[in-house]
């Protein structure tokens, strides 16, 4: 089996290289050198960020577990960290709109420097502290970059199409690219120079020092409604009505909280899946295989993305079928292949067609993520799109709490074809957002006036 994980790997590193060298002028668009300039200071700061985030990601449970501390005590500090980011994570995410975006993104830096410090002590208490920082500085990362980053676009007068160049490039990038090298750099760190499981978060508190430096010498401040002094319930209150008045927007929450949602959820449940009987498996290799498989799957985005044939509220639909059936996989190979009770011989026969089903998987994860943030981009108000975005994190954070608290409750299957279930629930709502986004706009102006119409008291 040691050959099927390099033909995978290596078939995978052949096809992402293939579509990188073989984009042809229609898979590029012509940008400016201020915009090239933008671009890369961007794709810059947020690769260091994502390095500081990739780094500590495959240490934290084995950290706490070299600390001496059961499965139990693990998985409440978990739940601490996801319920951090649904309750603190929300109102500092906020407060982005109000107070700044740039300011947001120096506290992430800030935030998750000192959540790696507290990696330091064996201290439950300080540990739990650490979790609820690096709740809120999770909350920080998936919405004050963004949204930063698309009000200086927009504050700079670039094209609006030139957004998905840096969209695909950041996940290509910082979740392709960079977390590969990151998991092979904390490899050699915990590993080959045995400076223990505290590692990887010392270097990540250095990247995400120097990518703090970078943020404040370089980048400028934007806010979402500087004019409009309101407070934060204003601001939470004014985000709902939003959401609750554009069903655009409503439906693109639904879509972001049902798709990552399984995506969090596939996290917690790909090694018990690839290693049922407690198999040797390869998990760094693995990981690194799921990686290349995003960014394969952000390269195919970029492509779509650059032409104007290619809508994404179109292909998405097929992107979320695709990812419901590729989650599918245990439950068939459930049916259809005999269990293995083999505990030396590596990965399973079943196991391994499943491998590629999660391959696919982590492909529509490369699609969704530079297409949701374009998504984003159009239909978010600039007044308050960090609010908004946070808000769309609350059902997200619930639900993976939920599924930690009760991961022991049910059959591994039964958690896949839960997954699975969403992901198609995701689909049908990609296609009423479509027809939503397809009506025109005498039609969409017309039904609010006359909303509006019935909405009046008759004058007597």
């Amino acid at each position: 089996m040691e050959l099927f994980y390099y033909l995978v790997f290596g078939g995978l590193s052949a096809v992402v290289a293939a579509l990188e060298l073989s984009k042809n002028n229609k898979d590029r668009i012509s940008t400016s050198p201020a915009f090239n300039s933008f671009k890369n200071n961007y794709l810059l700061v947020y690769s260091l960020m994502m390095a500081g985030d990739w780094l500590q990601g495959p240490y934290v449970y084995y950290l706490y577990s070299t600390y001496g501390y059961t499965k139990g005590d693990i998985g409440q500090l978990f739940i601490a960290g996801f319920g951090s980011s649904m309750l603190f994570g929300t109102i500092v995410g906020s407060l982005a709109d109000k107070q700044g975006r740039k300011r947001a993104c120096v506290t992430y830096c800030i935030t998750y420097i000192l959540s790696c410090v507290t990696k330091h002590s064996p201290q439950y208490k300080v540990l739990m502290v650490g979790r609820i920082l690096g709740g809120i500085a999770t909350s920080l990362l998936f919405s004050a970059f963004e949204s930063w980053l698309v009000a200086e676009h927009n504050k700079r007068g670039f094209e609006q199409q030139w957004l998905s160049i840096t969209f695909s490039k950041a996940i290509f990038l910082g979740n392709g690219l960079v977390a590969i090298i990151a998991g092979l750099f904390g490899n050699i760190l915990v590993d080959t120079l045995a400076l223990g499981p505290v590692a990887p978060f010392d270097a990540a508190l250095c990247l995400l020092a120097v990518g703090m430096a970078i943020i404040l010498s370089s980048w400028t401040e934007n806010y979402g409604d500087p004019s409009d002094n309101k407070d934060l319930l204003t601001q939470f209150r004014g985000a709902a009505v939003a959401i609750a008045s554009d069903e655009k927007i409503a439906l693109l929450g639904a879509i972001q909280s049902l798709f990552e949602g399984s995506m969090y959820t596939f996290v917690f449940l790909w090694t018990p899946a690839l290693s049922p009987n407690d198999e040797e498996i390869p998990h760094g290799f693995i990981f690194a295989t799921f990686m290349l498989s995003s960014m394969l799957g952000s390269s195919i985005a970029s492509r779509l993305m650059a032409r104007a044939s290619a809508r994404v509220e179109s292909y998405m639909q097929i992107v979320f079928v695709v990812s419901s059936a590729s989650l599918l996989f245990p439950i068939l190979t459930s049916f259809f292949v005999a269990p293995s009770s083999d505990k030396s011989g590596g990965i399973s026969f079943s196991s391994a067609i499943q491998l590629l089903g999660f391959c696919a998987f982590e492909g529509c994860v490369g699609i969704f993520w530079p297409s949701i943030m374009k998504m984003r981009s159009q239909y978010i108000p600039e007044e308050a799109r960090s609010t908004i975005m946070n808000f769309f994190r609350i059902p997200l954070n619930i639900f993976v709490c939920v599924v930690l608290y009760n991961v022991n409750a049910f059959p591994i299957t039964i958690m896949f074809g839960m997954c699975s279930i969403f992901l198609f629930m995701a689909a049908v709502l990609q296609r009423r957002l479509l027809a939503i986004a397809d009506k025109p706009k005498t039609e969409e102006w017309t039904t609010m006036k006359d909303r509006d119409t019935e909405a009046e008291p008759l004058n007597p």
